[in-house]
């Protein structure tokens, strides 16, 4: 009996969160009982990975990615726009207090291969660094071209914006972010369908 490609979507989604929670389980354990880890959180077969470089304490509370403030900036301008929400994963480069660059590179690469994301928005200088710090397969190194979007490998896109947890408390912050982040709707606009 032929597998339809829904059953095969099925089997890719459950593996996927498979990949992912395995994943989660190995930063808990390096993290021990001293630390809280904070993962990523959203789509995981997003086609938008929003990256930025350490968790705030809201996030480090909760043990979510993108959870408080940051989050709802960034949800309120993916609204803006007409982005579904359904595609987005949002992950720190650093996991937990005090986590080897080595450890943090390695579960990075481990996100984007889970999630194969089309596009990474990279949201700071230093998770510029961090992610270009991976070496992941066949990539070019991102450069610090805020608002365009870049190609990373030969099938994942970037996008360079300011750090979207220091943009939140100024207006003149706020416009530089939300100028670099909204060349992700003409990106999103353009993606064909599956």
């Amino acid at each position: 009996m032929p597998v339809s490609a829904d059953d095969i979507s099925e089997r890719y989604l459950k593996k996927t969160i498979a990949e992912i929670n395995e994943l989660g389980h190995e930063i808990a354990q390096a993290a021990g009982p001293e630390r809280v880890p904070v993962l990523g959180s959203g789509h995981p077969l997003a086609d938008i990975l929003l990256l930025k470089h350490r968790p705030q304490t809201a996030e480090v509370h909760e043990g979510v990615a993108f959870f408080g403030r940051s989050g709802q900036a960034v949800l309120k301008s993916i609204q803006r726009l007409h982005v579904d929400p359904m595609a987005i994963y949002g992950t720190n480069c650093l996991k937990f207090e005090d986590v080897a660059d080595e450890d943090a590179h390695r579960w990075l690469a481990r996100e984007l291969h889970v999630v194969q994301p089309k596009i990474v928005v990279v949201m700071g200088q230093d998770a510029r660094t961090c992610l270009n710090a991976v070496r992941f397969p066949l990539a070019t190194e991102i450069e610090d071209r805020l608002g365009e979007i870049q190609r990373f490998t030969p099938t994942i896109d970037a996008l360079q914006t300011p750090d979207v947890d220091e943009s939140l408390d100024e207006q003149r912050s706020k416009r530089a972010f939300w100028e670099a982040f909204k060349a992700l709707g003409p990106w999103w606009s353009e993606l064909p369908p599956y």
